[in-house]
């Protein structure tokens, strides 16, 4: 999706002047008040019992966890590197998947992987922008993780509607980086520069919100790991941005490793035998 190749640049934007916890815990307080908004506009009931447990951990894991590892690693990971490594979140999810009986295990995913981690191997070695910490780009492919099993968690649980789960899980992960922002001694600051604040106010009005109502009502239709091909989408977007806004240079490793990144993350998880497999897999699980 176009909101989330975007929201990449944007990030990289508020950490220009924002630490990273408390800009992330601001993002989704905003955002999460505006789905309640929405919520008591439409009279939307809010999840109880299971759906509520699953709208808290889809919280903790989504907004709370990954959002926490990807700003601070995206501090020094370019916007193109960062999006090529989210890339890899439908094969991360289908692997997920697998290993918790939730979709059919395919040896291709596992071919796949190899391909996958070999472009992102390939961008390592001469990453756009110069050396990146082998730290950061960890706490990258952490994010992507923790995206891959939220979308699990979300799957396995009771359906309910995608703007009272999201109004749920943004205020429960602001909390959560607030927090974490606190106790880490981070400055509650607001941006001064024009740039920032309209990457931020991006992220707040429009960026989140539509992302995540477009993610969920997607995966209440779709298996885990077909929900997540959105995230195939980012890497052309965010390095054309990344380069046109941010002035981030593109590598010939960026541009030579990240077709294998989007072809292993096509042989494990999209291509049309995988597809099949998934889409009958989680057919099975909801019966």
């Amino acid at each position: 999706m176009l909101f989330g190749a975007s929201n990449i640049v944007a990030v990289r934007f508020s950490n220009r002047e924002l630490d990273p916890l408390w800009g992330a815990a601001l993002r989704f307080a905003v955002s999460g008040t505006l789905m309640f908004g929405l919520v008591a506009l439409r009279g939307l009931p809010l999840p109880r019992g299971r759906s509520l447990t699953g709208a808290v951990g889809y919280g903790a894991l989504a907004f709370a966890v990954s959002y926490a590892l990807f700003y601070v690693g995206v501090r020094r990971v370019p916007a193109g590197l960062a999006a090529v490594i989210m890339a890899s979140v439908p094969l991360l999810t289908f692997v997920l998947a697998a290993l918790q009986r939730l979709e059919r295990f395919r040896w291709r995913g596992l071919v796949g992987a190899v391909v996958a981690m070999t472009g992102i191997a390939l961008i390592a070695a001469e990453p756009p922008g110069g050396p990146v910490p082998v730290v950061s780009l960890l706490l990258v492919v952490g994010a992507a993780l923790t995206a891959a099993q939220s979308g699990i968690v979300v799957k396995r649980l009771p359906e309910s509607h995608p703007i009272t789960t999201n109004a749920v899980a943004m205020i429960v992960g602001s909390a959560s980086l607030l927090a974490a922002s606190v106790v880490s001694g981070e400055s509650p600051s607001l941006p001064t520069s024009t740039s920032v604040r309209v990457a931020i106010l991006y992220l707040m009005l429009v960026g989140t919100p539509l992302l995540f109502i477009c993610y969920l009502t997607v995966l209440e239709r779709w298996s885990a790991s077909a929900a997540s091909y959105q995230f195939v989408l980012f890497p052309p977007v965010s390095i054309l941005l990344g380069a046109v806004l941010l002035g981030e240079s593109v590598t010939a490793g960026l541009l030579i490793g990240a077709p294998f990144v989007l072809a292993g993350v096509y042989v494990g998880a999209l291509a049309p035998a995988a597809r099949g497999a998934s889409a009958a897999s989680s057919g099975a699980s909801r019966d």
